[in-house]
């Protein structure tokens, strides 16, 4: 009996995603009530934050939204579904390493200690050089945070940007150059 009902929402689900493919996205919010305190709670338990695990939930239903044309069951749908929220938050642990990486960075320059910083201050540093990124050109700060951030290499920002790999090393050098004179201001205060 369970069984049944199981394959009954797997095919509901099919349907709702074919719908979907077809331009109906009312059908999107049917997915998202039935599917989305699963997504969080597996967000959550990988990312240990509601708030963070929410976002990844909504994100994954934006990419669910995005590939619902070239959905193919091959697998249960929640399948498909819980690889997308795994992914996302394996791309968000790396982010907020990252992230932490940075300001560790940062840190080490101002004060010549790795481990100086207690959870406060790190955050505070965190906020201030996102801060720095956010006041880039805006091509300066995407080649950044695909850079640094994201871990791409310039080959990789260029495929992804279209840009050449000469303007993502110029980019870099002044968007680089820009950050380490504000951040040596706001850190020498």
């Amino acid at each position: 009996m369970a069984i049944d009902k199981l394959e009954r929402k797997s095919s509901d689900d099919i349907k709702l995603m074919r719908a979907i493919a077809r331009g109906n996205t009312s059908e999107l919010g049917q997915l998202y009530l039935r599917h989305r305190d699963r997504t969080v709670a597996l967000a959550y338990r990988i990312l240990g934050q509601w708030n963070r695990a929410e976002d990844i939930s909504q994100e994954a239903f934006l990419r669910v939204y995005m590939a619902a044309g070239k959905y193919k069951p091959e697998a249960e749908f929640t399948t498909w579904l819980y690889k997308i929220v795994v992914n996302l938050c394996i791309d968000e642990k790396r982010r907020i390493q990252r992230s932490d990486s940075l300001a560790q960075t940062y840190e080490y320059q101002r004060t010549g200690t790795k481990d100086s910083l207690n959870d406060n201050e790190r955050a505070e540093i965190i906020g201030v050089v996102h801060k720095a990124i956010q006041e880039l050109s805006q091509r300066q700060r995407i080649a950044v945070i695909l850079h640094k951030l994201e871990g791409l290499s310039h080959a990789e920002i260029s495929s992804r940007t279209g840009w050449s790999q000469s303007s993502i090393e110029s980019l870099l050098v002044r968007a680089y150059r820009k950050l380490r004179k504000e951040l040596i201001n706001i850190f020498e205060l």
